[in-house]
């Protein structure tokens, strides 16, 4: 599958807010936090951060986040609900470094993931990420346990 990076569109933008993850993955509808599903709409935050992805046909199916801070790059990503679970997220996380590499030229690569999406974490360790520490964050009306992952650039 091809994967195709655009700056973050308003349309791109409402049709995520409207993607539900089925059972222990509703956790990452953007409906579950208010606070968050109103930064990831505000466009005021999309400049040279949010970028939707679409696949050869031109169909939208995820985004990334990158927030950098001096060399090092956080990752914020989501793939569409329909597609995931099928193999892809490798080659979607590793579509999405080589982007920020092109974009951002950092040193470092962080992300934070739910300690309970053991399937993320695996595709992330596969992309070279190793796991620094667990914290708890309060997210989605609740307090949940999370894992702050890092890999070298």
């Amino acid at each position: 599958m091809e994967f195709i990076f655009f700056p973050m569109t308003r349309s791109a933008a409402q049709s995520i807010d409207q993607w539900h993850y089925p059972g222990i993955y509703r956790f990452y509808d953007l409906s579950q936090d208010d606070e968050d599903r109103l930064e990831f709409l505000n466009s005021d935050n999309w400049s040279n951060q949010y970028f939707s992805v679409a696949n050869e046909h031109r169909e939208l199916i995820g985004f990334f986040i990158f927030g950098q801070e001096t060399d090092v790059v956080t990752l914020g990503l989501g793939l569409h609900p329909d597609i995931t679970g099928q193999g892809l997220g490798v080659a979607f996380v590793q579509a999405g470094l080589t982007f920020a590499d092109e974009q951002f030229q950092p040193r470092r690569y962080e992300l934070s993931v739910a300690t309970f999406n053991a399937r993320a974490i695996q595709v992330y360790k596969r992309c070279g990420f190793v796991e620094e520490k667990k914290f708890v964050q309060a997210t989605n009306g609740g307090d949940y346990e999370f894992v702050k992952m890092s890999r070298l650039a």
